[in-house]
């Protein structure tokens, strides 16, 4: 079924608002995929929020070119999938490098970062950094290390008065 122009103009807007607002978005081939792998990988997909979506090479050609995107006509050839990630700019390129290593079928094409256009090999880069929740993780753990030595050294005091203090108390049971 074809679309009316207002419909494809509707499409370009969302697709740019997309491109715009995301923090990261990867560009894959799913040719050779069935039903049920699109459906673990959608699945997959939202339970990241990414949003994927499947449009016209030429519809997002315009929208790229509207949003400030370049040389990213080379990447659109064939049926392309666009993972977006607004939160985390590396959990599509996590997610769909993985998917794709289980699915040879899914090829992963390029990616936008930062509004840069970045080809395969960096998206398997950006695969293998940590998510967010990783460093969030890490940060917190770092602040908290020192507290935690410091609480130790603390007790380790306490500890070694209560120590004295018993040996005392023996000392002088004994003495008596």
């Amino acid at each position: 079924m074809k679309k009316t122009r207002q419909q494809k103009e509707q499409l370009v807007q969302e697709l740019t608002e997309k491109l715009s607002n995301s923090q990261g978005a990867v560009l894959v081939d799913y040719r050779g995929l069935d039903v049920s792998q699109m459906e673990e990988l959608r699945g997959k997909l939202r339970e990241a929020e990414v949003d994927f979506k499947v449009v016209k090479n030429t519809l997002t050609k315009i929208a790229a070119e509207e949003v400030g995107i370049e040389n990213l006509d080379s990447h659109l050839e064939g049926p392309i999938g666009i993972a977006f990630g607004f939160e985390d700019p590396v959990a599509p390129a996590k997610i769909l490098n993985d998917f794709a290593k289980d699915n040879e079928e899914l090829e992963l094409k390029a990616g936008i970062l930062e509004g840069s256009v970045i080809g395969e090999d960096k998206v398997k880069e950006l695969a293998k950094l940590p998510s967010r929740e990783e460093l969030l993780g890490k940060v917190a753990g770092t602040f908290q290390a020192p507290i935690t030595g410091f609480a130790s050294t603390c007790q380790g005091v306490i500890r070694k008065f209560v120590y004295a203090v018993e040996a005392v108390r023996k000392e002088k049971e004994e003495a008596s």
